[in-house]
């Protein structure tokens, strides 16, 4: 056991450092995530999807710093990674669409000006005989928006990023005397 340790004294030096390292990089993300949860007022649900992303995300980054720490013969692991990218970029390639809306619900965590419960006007030509909305919940792949007539809309993250949207006044007599939900 003795001769183990020391033989690969240097790997494990730099797994205990990458560990420790990844560690607070973890902690000190998730907890900069519920600060600009809580900051902006996003529902929870969103803030524990994000940290879900970061968590997967290290975990990730940590599986690879392992292979590089440990010198994993990179000609056979060369053939399994090749295996596997290329069935991962197939599937992704097939689920582009899946992909970007995760990718925008991200994004719209950080940036997304408008809450649940606003009241928001989307600019798109093809939602022509919709005046207004409310935001009602903001998921991970769609917003779901609540039309005047009651209606539930689910509307794709990756739109909002494309399309311009308007945030309404409170006072349902403002604006162009569309009807007030």
């Amino acid at each position: 056991m003795e001769e183990l340790l020391l033989s690969y004294r240097t790997e494990i030096l730099w797994t205990a450092i990458c560990l420790l390292a990844l560690s607070i990089s973890r902690f000190l993300s998730i907890k900069a995530i519920r600060k600009v949860g809580r900051i902006s007022e996003m529902d929870r649900a969103r803030t524990r999807l994000i940290i879900k992303y970061v968590i997967i995300g290290h975990s990730l980054l940590f599986i690879f710093a392992m292979v590089f720490i440990w010198g994993v013969n990179f000609r056979e692991l060369g053939l399994i990674f090749s295996s596997v990218f290329a069935v991962i970029g197939v599937a992704l390639f097939a689920s582009w669409s899946i992909l970007s809306n995760i990718t925008a619900g991200v994004i719209l965590f950080f940036t997304f000006p408008y809450k649940i419960g606003d009241r928001i006007r989307i600019h798109d030509k093809e939602l022509d005989e919709i005046r207004e909305v409310v935001i009602e919940d903001i998921r991970a792949f769609h917003v779901h928006l609540r039309l005047g007539t009651g209606e539930l809309l689910t509307y794709p993250n990756n739109l909002f990023l494309q399309k311009a949207v308007s945030l309404m006044p409170d006072d349902p007599g403002d604006g162009d005397g569309s009807e007030a939900l």
